[in-house]
This record gives C-alpha cells, sequence and structure tokens, in this order.
C-alpha cells in the first residue's frame, strides 16, 4: 500500500505545489506590483523552495542538438535504432554539411555507452555522452521506467539484461565496437562479453568499465553493508510495492524510484539540506541567475524511475551478496560466465579515489578474472580527489578521465 499512499499524498499535494509556483511567479516578478510590497523577495523564495521540494520531477530530455567536432560545430539528432519493452537503445547522429567533416566524423570510433539501471535515468550521463561526441560515434542504453510497462510484458531479470546488452551488440557490431559501462552496468556487461566470448562470437575492441561494483568485498561501501546485513526476504518485503492502477504497469512488482531516491538522499542529507538553504538564500537576496547549477542538477537528480523487482533482487543477491562473478559461479539463463574466455578485448578499468558508492578496487578486480586478457592490453586508471559522480561528469571526467580513454580506445582501433 506504501506506492499507493504515495500517489495519493502526491495528488492531494499538487493544488498546493501548483499554487507555490504560482505564487512565486508573481513576487518575483516585476511586472506585477505585487512583487514591490515590503519582504516580497522573502514571500517569493519561500514559495519557490516549496515548490521545487514538492514537485513531481519528470524525466528529462537529453537535449544534445549540436556538438563541437573536429574544429566544427556539428548538428546532433536523437535516433531510437532498437527497443525492447525495457530498453531503448539510442544513438546520436552527428550531421555536418562539408565533405571534409562527414569524412572524419564517419573515421571516429563507435562507442556504446552502457548507462546504469539503479534509480536514475540515462539522461543523468548527459555531460558524458555530449563530450564522447566531440570525436566518437555514441550509441546509449535508455532503461524505460518499469512502472510504464504493462504486465502482459513479464518480468526483467538481471539475466535479461545480460541479453539485452547482448543484443545491442550484435546489432551494432562487435568488432569495431568499444563499450563504456558506468557504474552498475559494469557486472552485466563483462557477463555479456564474457557469453559471447565462450560460444565464441566476435568480442568489442575495448571495454571500459568505470566505477562498478565487480567485486563487492572489496573496501565494502554502505552501499554495499546496506546488502550483507539484510536479507531477501527482508528487501522483498520493505522495498518491493505494487505498481499503481493509474500506470500502464499497474500491479508490476518494482522497487519503486521514490524510495531509491530517499536513499540517495539518507547518504548525504547535510549536504542536500545545506544546498536547499543556499537556493533560499541567493533568491531571498535577489540572485536568482546564481541558482541555475542547483536547479539543473536537481532537475536530474530527483527525476527518478522504478526497477522491476525481480531485476533488483537479482541483482543484490548476484552482485552484493553472493559475489558470483569473481567467485566464478554466476550462470546466465544456464550458460556458466567466464570472463577469462575474453582474450580479443582489451580491458580498462576506472576509479574514483573518493567514490563512497563503488569501493576501491571493485572495479580493478576485472583484472583478476579476466585472466585470458593480455597485460598489454590491460590498464588501470584511479582519478585523484574523484568521487562517484564526478568519473562521469564535472571538471575530473573531461579533464582527467575522458582522455584516458579516448586514449585507450585510440590505441586498440582494429583496422
Amino acid at each position: 500500500m506504501l506506492y499507493q499512499l504515495h500517489e495519493f499524498q502526491r495528488t492531494m499535494l499538487a493544488p498546493l505545489t501548483n499554487w507555490a509556483n504560482t505564487a512565486a511567479n508573481a513576487f518575483s516578478d516585476h511586472n506585477n506590483p505585487v512583487s514591490f510590497i515590503p519582504g516580497a523577495e522573502n514571500i517569493a523564495a519561500s514559495y519557490k523552495l516549496l515548490y521545487r521540494l514538492s514537485k513531481e520531477y519528470k524525466k528529462p530530455a537529453f537535449g544534445i542538438t549540436m556538438v563541437h567536432s573536429h574544429g566544427r560545430d556539428v548538428s546532433v539528432v536523437e535516433r531510437t535504432i532498437l527497443e525492447t519493452p525495457f530498453c531503448k537503445l539510442l544513438r546520436f547522429k552527428r550531421y555536418a554539411d562539408d565533405l571534409a567533416t562527414i569524412t572524419q566524423l564517419k573515421k571516429d570510433p563507435i562507442v556504446l555507452l552502457c548507462a546504469p539501471l539503479s534509480g536514475h535515468h540515462a539522461t543523468l550521463l548527459r555531460e558524458t555522452v555530449r563530450t564522447l561526441l566531440a570525436e566518437h560515434k555514441v550509441y546509449v542504453t535508455d532503461w524505460v521506467d518499469a512502472r510504464m510497462v504493462p504486465c502482459d510484458q513479464g518480468v526483467f531479470h538481471l539475466d535479461d539484461y545480460v541479453q539485452t546488452i547482448q543484443d545491442f551488440i550484435r546489432h551494432i557490431g562487435a568488432e569495431n565496437l568499444h563499450i563504456i559501462s558506468v557504474c552498475q552496468p559494469s557486472v552485466p556487461v563483462l557477463a555479456a562479453v564474457a557469453l559471447m566470448a565462450s560460444q565464441g562470437e566476435a568480442t568489442p575492441a575495448t571495454l571500459t568499465m568505470m566505477g562498478g561494483p565487480i567485486d563487492a568485498r572489496k573496501s565494502p561501501t554502505a552501499v554495499n553493508s546496506l546488502a550483507t546485513q539484510h536479507t531477501l526476504a527482508w528487501f522483498e518485503n520493505n522495498l518491493i510495492f505494487s505498481v499503481p492502477a493509474k500506470y500502464p504497469g499497474m500491479g508490476r512488482k518494482v522497487y519503486p524510484g521514490f524510495l531509491q531516491h530517499a536513499g540517495f538522499v539518507a547518504m548525504n542529507p547535510e549536504r542536500h539540506a545545506q544546498s536547499h538553504w543556499d537556493f533560499y538564500l541567493k533568491l531571498r537576496q535577489g540572485h536568482s541567475n546564481d541558482t541555475a547549477a542547483h536547479v539543473k542538477f536537481y532537475d536530474e537528480y530527483n527525476a527518478v524511475l522504478d526497477m522491476d523487482a525481480a531485476y533488483y533482487i537479482d541483482t543484490i543477491k548476484v552482485v552484493f551478496q553472493d559475489f558470483c562473478l569473481p567467485k566464478g559461479t554466476w550462470a546466465v539463463k544456464g550458460e556458466l560466465v567466464r570472463p577469462q574466455d575474453i582474450k580479443h578485448t582489451a580491458l580498462l578499468t576506472v576509479e574514483g579515489e573518493l567514490d563512497d558508492i563503488s569501493g576501491s578496487g571493485q572495479t580493478q578486480a576485472a583484472h583478476g578474472i579476466c585472466t585470458g586478457i593480455s597485460s598489454a592490453h590491460k590498464q588501470h586508471y584511479v582519478a585523484p580527489q574523484c568521487g562517484h559522480y564526478g568519473i562521469f561528469s564535472g571538471r575530473r571526467w573531461n579533464e582527467m578521465i575522458y582522455p584516458q580513454i579516448r586514449d585507450f580506445i585510440r590505441a586498440h582501433i582494429k583496422i
């Protein structure tokens, strides 16, 4: 009933939320006489904060329409290339109008960026995509909110995640493909490539894994501890609920996005509280232009999706409780995952020195189980003073991590 109660509360608060936004705009609009009454900025700031704390956050758009590539500004069009009930394969196609630039764009390496299915939408990687587009052809996994998937489409397991990645790799073409996985997908992506290698299929030219829990036993974080301190039954009883009637996925068992969001905030409550307080003070002082970064961040951070319960429970058990991948005990649809069978894919692992979600050594552990890859084709990089989100966004991503990935890909292009 928790999901239904949450929806009921949000419906009841909707008039207040809309009123707060209207009032905030009225008291801050200098074309409105009420904006000149004493204390108007304080009133507007209070209403704006109330609005942003209570509003529903929809999935943002990628909004990438142009990038600077090969010395030119080129247009970008987002296209859906392949679609399953639970995931879309997007391509960000670049267009130029001169032959020299077109020729250069065609020569760029192909990258499949595997976005996490762990609460936030793939748009969280917007900056990652934008940076990669300067010198790469980019595909992205865009996971569908489980509450929007009708029950007649079946449940979604971790095994299905692995198969989805394999289908996307085959569709794009493996031999000239470079995969980058950010955080959570590192485990199923490695499994997908390993199974393809075991079956004698072509595998991607490179595999870059960033901040992923390949072996969650190493340097366990608060996220890891939560998984090991509770039984699967506890997760099923406390975090799994049915989708309400207002959504296409009515009746589907999910781990709701609003509960995931509460967990995200609970990891750093003081930081979030201070951020909102600073936002309020800037509005009170009339510095609304200085709040753009806050608004942009929380528009993305507060937009969350539901995860299918089967996938979530599988992940807890396989990745965070039984450690099946590093132990060599994971079977996907009856076939054992053997990372040691990967021989023709170069491996790069990236970790943030201050990552508090995937601890030190968890991603690097891939080198110890991918024994079929020669040391000459393995590389590990630790980004100094970098937290989890800094791995794929911000200054450290652009100035330190991206150049490492770009050069690694260029060094392993198959001719």
